[in-house]
Order: C-alpha cells, then structure tokens, then sequence
C-alpha cells in the first residue's frame, strides 16, 4: 500500500476489517488480495475500480421506523458519509457471501464478480440499495415526522 493515499488506504483496511472473522486478519487480507489481483488482470487499476464500485453502491437515504401516536412510520431520512462507506462495504461482503452459499464457489472469485457487478451498477448489493431508496421515496410523506 506504497503509492495510495490516506481515503484508499482507509478503504482497504475497511473492507479487510468488516471481512474478518475471529481476529483472522491475515487470511483475509490473503482473501482480498488475490480478488484485487484477479481484478488487475481483468481491469487494471484496482484502486480506482474499488472505489467507483463503493461509490455506486452507496445509499443516499435511509428509512428509520418512528413512532407517532401509537403508529409506526418508515420515515425517509439522509445517510452521513462515513455511514455510506460503511454499508456499501458491508453490503458488498453480505452480497459475496450469499453469492459463494449458493454458488458453492471461492470467496476471492465472489468478491471479485459483486466488485465488478457493483462497478457495472448491477448485483445484488446494487438491488439492496435500489430496494432502500424506492422505499424512502414511497415513504417520503412520511418525511415531515423527522426530527433528527
């Protein structure tokens, strides 16, 4: 991680830490990058391939379940930045997991198909976000209960 800056650095080491399971940090880091080189001879430059994929996944809106008068209302509500980070890479790991249950396949060549698949805008973490945001806009009526 010689030549990247402090916002790809942070990207790498995000996407190693939500990937870790009982402090097996050197098997992932093994995991994630055989997917980048897997990546590279398809791609070429990983970092930015990485980063354009987060940045297609990202949620803008978020739904919160408020509570009025005894009822309960999905209330459309704006995602800080950090928080879109966060949930584009988690959703790409959850997307990469349920992708090797069902496929019976290695995580590098999962991870690397949902990292290409967010990329070219389309997979599975793609539809979660597409799900949210048609949810907060069928539910933006409901936008003047918030209060945060």
């Amino acid at each position: 991680m010689g030549g990247l800056d402090s916002e790809q650095k942070q990207l790498i080491k995000k996407l190693v830490n939500f990937h870790m399971k009982e402090g097996k940090r050197t098997k992932v880091r093994a995991i994630v990058y055989q997917t980048f080189h897997r990546l590279a001879r398809t791609e070429g430059d990983v970092i930015k391939l990485m980063i354009d994929a987060v940045e297609n996944i990202k949620p803008i809106c978020k739904v919160e379940k408020v509570r009025v008068a005894g009822t309960i209302y999905d209330v459309p509500g704006i995602v800080a930045r950090d928080r879109q980070q966060t949930l584009a890479i988690r959703w790409i790991l959850e997307a990469a997991f349920k992708r090797r249950i069902s496929y019976r396949i290695s995580l590098e060549k999962c991870l690397f198909d949902e990292i290409l698949d967010a990329y070219r805008k389309r997979g599975i973490s793609r539809k979660k976000r597409e799900n949210l945001h048609g949810l907060a806009s069928a539910n933006r009526s409901f936008a003047h209960f918030r209060w945060w």
